[in-house]
């Protein structure tokens, strides 16, 4: 029998051919470029927050006092919806905006605030902000509140992002962007637990 043809001669042979397919990269199923390619793409999605916010502040408190208002910029990578926040502070935070009855401005609570995909909404002084009442302890100039915004997708998911906002006297708001409006398009509508608050903005 010749000695090409012998068992364990004709298997080492089959091994030694897979090792130098691999060596060689003839055995891979996808080529490294394409994969390294996808990381960098996949990284950058993952990095990206939903929402871009831009000069945001909080007024700070006086002695006695119980609630501030939160203000800022805030322009969606994609269409969302604001359904809320979060802060890590004990108290109430709402969603309101302030609307003219009569001859009188009053302040409401709404339900959410739709955030059109590349369309700066503007929350400012005498419109739509943030509200953060039952505070235990004032909010005093130069302290970072942390808080959680709540957004919906068009499709329905919940997802968060956390965002970092000083507290500060005063900040210049820009006098463009567009107002809130519901997902729908309609004007932001009140939510079932309407009140007023006897605060001024």
């Amino acid at each position: 029998m010749s000695c090409l043809h012998h068992p364990r001669i004709r298997t080492a042979a089959a091994v030694l051919t897979l090792s130098l397919l691999a060596t060689s990269g003839w055995a891979q199923s996808t080529p490294p470029s394409a994969n390294a390619s996808k990381k960098p793409d996949q990284a950058v999605q993952a990095a990206a927050p939903w929402v871009q916010v831009d000069s945001a502040w909080i007024r700070p408190m006086v002695k006695g006092q119980t609630a501030t208002g939160g203000f800022m910029v805030l322009t969606a990578r994609q269409p969302l919806t604001l359904e809320a926040f979060a802060m890590a502070r004990t108290g109430v935070s709402e969603l309101h905006e302030m609307t003219m009855d009569g001859q009188v401005m009053r302040m409401r609570a709404i339900s959410n605030l739709a955030l059109p995909a590349g369309q700066a909404v503007v929350l400012r002084p005498g419109g739509h902000h943030l509200m953060l009442t039952q505070l235990q302890e004032p909010l005093t100039e130069g302290e970072v509140l942390q808080l959680t915004l709540k957004l919906r997708t068009a499709d329905g998911k919940v997802v968060t992002q956390a965002i970092s906002v000083p507290v500060k006297a005063h900040m210049m708001m820009p006098s463009g962007g567009a107002s809130a409006t519901t997902p729908s398009g309609m004007a932001a509508q009140p939510a079932a637990h309407q009140h007023h608050h006897g605060m001024a903005h």
